[in-house]
């Protein structure tokens, strides 16, 4: 049985549809998706947009100093810590117009329609966006929610540095967002996060809305293959040692243990060749790898069979080389309260949900270790994410920005 709505507050999705669109133009590719990396001036551009449009309703932008953003909008009670919501408006070198901008705007959305009729909460409310949740440019992924929660060190974080050599840091400061609040100094009562669901599940059952309970664990290595740069014409198979050749059997090695055990997954994403000529059998490579699972026993057992992997690979081959973890994010399992918020507001709204675990890795994942979390997903055309032809609906992405709505004035009701 369906649970009713406490309000009659409805989205309007043709604005959200078109705040979309607008901040797509930040970066926008010529094959209709984004390419707004972290810090770069494509992301000042969409964060002054942000800005401006928050204050447009009178809420209270404050930048911290991991440059994540946040617009207050008071609620009766100013003593208490807000219910925020949020995600992040950085993208993939190759993305698309949703992937956690959905997140962001429905966010805003749901401050307009508030603004709108005037509505009042108990708590105040919210609206983040957080910085470099991707991972592309500067990694780990989720890096300033990573701070935000304590996971990660900010000195760590703030001297990470791009491919170029750019640290994170100096580019806060090259693009004006670095803030003088500490992060994680303020606190929240619940956080929420909507969000495409970038898998086909949604979509294939069709169902409308995925109320996430959980977030499946995350590991991430860098390893650098060190042989010798030789000619290709003089130099005998049998004498070379050849560091693309040794990252070709990494990659082979990873998809096998991926497919090794239920609910897992490997993934080789990135891979640079030196000196990447046509005719000199490459001296050094380096890649990464990405393995994920619900259960963190079996991400562990994947790590295990990585080291012994390429251990056998370089020995064999004459490279030098071994894998370097940069990031370990376990299983997060999200508060319950929050949950049974989304499913109710899920349910109130009629076209279909179903519990589910998040495949990717999320902002929201690193909240839950400091206050109540919950995340929603939508669907999106065949499960595409992290690609410029990421798409979903107008009516899609006003359905999650109607429940994000409904379960923040749920969660606000335990304060009235």
């Amino acid at each position: 049985m369906a649970t009713p709505t406490t309000h009659n507050l409805a989205v309007d999705g043709r604005r959200l549809w078109d705040a979309i669109h607008e901040t797509a133009a930040f970066g926008g590719t010529p094959k209709g998706g984004v390419r707004r990396l972290t810090l770069s001036d494509e992301d000042r551009q969409v964060r002054n947009w942000f800005r401006a449009a928050c204050e447009a309703l009178g809420c209270a932008v404050t930048v911290d100093d991991m440059g994540n953003m946040f617009a207050r909008r008071p609620g009766r009670r100013d003593d208490l810590a807000p219910i925020a919501f949020g995600s992040h408006l950085d993208t993939q070198p190759t993305g698309g117009k949703f992937d956690g901008v959905l997140g962001v705007l429905a966010g805003l959305e749901v401050l307009r329609t508030l603004h709108d009729a005037g509505y009042e909460t108990n708590a105040p409310l919210e609206l983040v966006n957080w910085t470099n949740e991707e991972g592309s440019r500067f990694a780990p992924a989720m890096l300033a929610s990573g701070v935000f929660a304590g996971a990660i060190a900010k000195e760590t974080a703030l001297n990470q540095t791009d491919r170029e050599g750019a640290t994170f840091g100096a580019e806060l400061d090259r693009i004006g967002y670095r803030g003088d609040e500490p992060c994680g100094e303020r606190a929240f009562s619940a956080f929420f996060e909507l969000h495409i669901e970038q898998g086909p599940i949604l979509q294939d059952e069709d169902k409308m809305v995925g109320v996430v309970e959980a977030v499946q664990g995350i590991r991430w290595y860098e390893i650098t293959l060190i042989g010798q740069d030789a000619h290709s014409g003089a130099t005998p198979m049998r004498l070379r040692r050849d560091a693309l050749v040794g990252a070709s059997r990494v990659v082979a090695a990873v998809d096998r243990i991926g497919r090794a055990r239920p609910d897992c997954v490997g993934t080789v994403g990135l891979m640079e060749v030196k000196p990447n000529s046509r005719n000199v059998s490459p001296g050094e490579v380096f890649l990464t790898v990405d393995f994920r699972s619900p259960d963190d026993a079996k991400v562990a057992a994947m790590e295990a069979d990585l080291i012994e992997a390429v251990a056998e690979i370089t020995s064999d081959l004459g490279l030098d080389g071994a894998p370097v973890r940069i990031w370990d994010q376990p299983a997060t399992i999200f508060d319950a309260a929050c949950v049974a918020a989304v499913e109710a507001a899920a349910e109130a709204f009629g076209q279909g949900s179903r519990r589910m675990v998040s495949g990717a890795g999320h902002d929201a994942a690193y909240i839950a270790r400091v206050a109540p979390t919950a995340m929603i997903f939508v669907p999106c055309k065949d499960g595409i994410s992290h690609n410029e032809a990421e798409s979903s609906t107008l009516e899609q992405c006003a359905a999650g920005a109607q429940v994000l709505l409904d379960a923040a004035l749920r969660y606000d009701r335990k304060f009235g």
